[in-house]
Formats: structure tokens, sequence, C-alpha cells
């Protein structure tokens, strides 16, 4: 059946898919928890100690498995409720989550890099597992018109390419056949960090901090960030605040629920 021109439409705004990158206690949790209230979090971790005593975020109970992250999600494509956006907390703490599963179900591997027969094809069923977890956060978000964001603790990789000496770079602490869900397939991947500079001489240098906190949401060669909202330079990350808003006009509206809204209906 031919594909008919009426059905070609134009971009329009929707809720944003979002992954926030850092090390541990940098705010990421912070973060993702003022992009639009009241806000759900799916947890792989217990990270929100921070948010204690608000009343715009609700707790899902510390998923064990995956199969209760993606109940988590079902639950909230399910059924009506005031939630504007959800966080799994963290995908990084998933992943390891992920490997045990497929780890335990092969009765002769002792590591992800023996699992379903080494080669890595253990690494190609985590991120299969990882796939099916961002697809259905996608269909939440598309359904419910909740922005989808995505937690994840970095690490530090090494690109070598063709044509340049290598180099290092910061990215997701986990399976790069995985990372891609994270990094590709999502609006905006947001980078936190120190502020930090460097001090001394060449054989003496000491790194110094204020504690600044900024968030780098653009191509880099040293991280693996990006922004689909025209986002060019790094932005001043202060706790309670969203430096997102001025760039992302989604943030500072109401979502609707495309396909459940009805009169009277709270979304």
């Amino acid at each position: 059946m031919a594909i008919s021109l009426k059905s070609l439409s134009k971009p329009v705004a929707r809720p944003i898919i979002a992954t926030i990158v850092g090390e541990g206690g940098i705010g990421k949790t912070t973060l993702a928890s003022v992009f639009a209230h009241p806000t759900a979090f799916i947890r792989t971790e217990d990270g929100t100690q921070s948010l204690a005593g608000r009343d715009d975020i609700a707790l899902f109970p510390v998923a064990k498995t995956s199969d209760q992250v993606l109940e988590a999600i079902a639950t909230l494509r399910g059924n009506d409720h005031p939630f504007k956006t959800v966080v799994i907390d963290s995908v990084t703490q998933l992943n390891t989550i992920i490997e045990h599963e497929i780890v335990a179900a092969d009765g002769k591997a002792q590591s992800i890099n023996q699992a379903a027969g080494g080669y890595g094809a253990g690494y190609s069923a985590a991120a299969e597992r990882h796939r099916q977890i961002r697809e259905a956060m996608g269909d939440l978000s598309e359904a419910k018109g909740m922005h989808a964001i995505f937690i994840a603790h970095s690490d530090v990789e090494t690109i070598d390419l063709p044509d340049q000496d290598p180099y290092q770079r910061y990215t997701i602490r986990m399976h790069k056949k995985s990372v891609a869900h994270y990094s590709d397939n999502v609006d905006l991947v947001a980078y936190i960090k120190l502020k930090t500079f460097v001090r001394g001489d060449s054989e003496r240098k000491k790194a110094i901090s204020t504690g600044e906190r900024i968030i780098t949401c653009y191509p880099i060669a040293n991280h693996i960030s990006k922004n689909r909202f025209g986002i060019s330079v790094d932005l001043p990350f202060e706790l309670g605040s969203n430096p997102f808003s001025p760039y992302i006009p989604q943030l500072n509206q109401t979502p609707t629920e495309p396909e459940q809204a009805t009169e009277g209906e709270t979304s």
C-alpha cells in the first residue's frame, strides 16, 4: 500500500526525552526533578535523599529487576495520574541489574563476557533489554504527554578514530552497545561537572574548584553530549532552577495527553 502525501505532517513541539550524566553527588537527581511537576521517579537505586520533603515528587519502590522497571512504566502508561515527568534513576544501576539477570540465566557463565555464548553476545542481550525499556519510556511519553528523563553515572572511554590520534572522553558507564539507547535516541544529553581550574607548573599541577557547576549539552570532543534545541554554550546550574527553560519552550508549558485526555480529566 502506497504512502499518501496526506499523511505528511509539520514538526510540532512534544515532551522531551533526555539523559543527564555526571559523577555521583553532582546534582543529577535534583536537576531531573525540576523539569515539570509533579514528577514520578522509577528507582533502581535509592539516590533521592536530596528530594526529601518535596510534595511534588513521588517514588516507586526501588526496583530489583528490569521487569519491575517495565511494570512501573506500564503502571504510569495504563492509569490516570497528575505526573508531568518520569525519571529512571539510574540507568547505570539498571544496567548492573540487567547484566546480572543475563549471567544468572546462563548456567555456565561466570560473567557478562561469557554469557549467551560469549563473543559479545551478553552485551548484545543487555543492549536489547535497554532498547525495550527505552521504547517503553518513549511510548509512555507520547501517550501521556510526559517528559522522560534518564539519569546515568559517568565514565571515561578512549576514542580511537582512523583519522586522528586516540583521545579520551566522558561517557555513560555501561557497554557502548547499550549507551546508544540513551545518547543517540534522545533529545538532550546533558553532562554536569564542576567548573575546574588547573594551577601550578608542569610538574606540580592542582585542580581547583569553587563548587560552581556547569552543564555541557552540545557536541564536544571530550563529552558524550548533545541537544536538539540550539544550545551551544555551557549552562550554569544552580540547585532548584531549570537551566534549560529559556531554550526549551515545552518546559514552560503544561504537557497534554494526546491519547487519553477527556473533558474534566486531570493530565
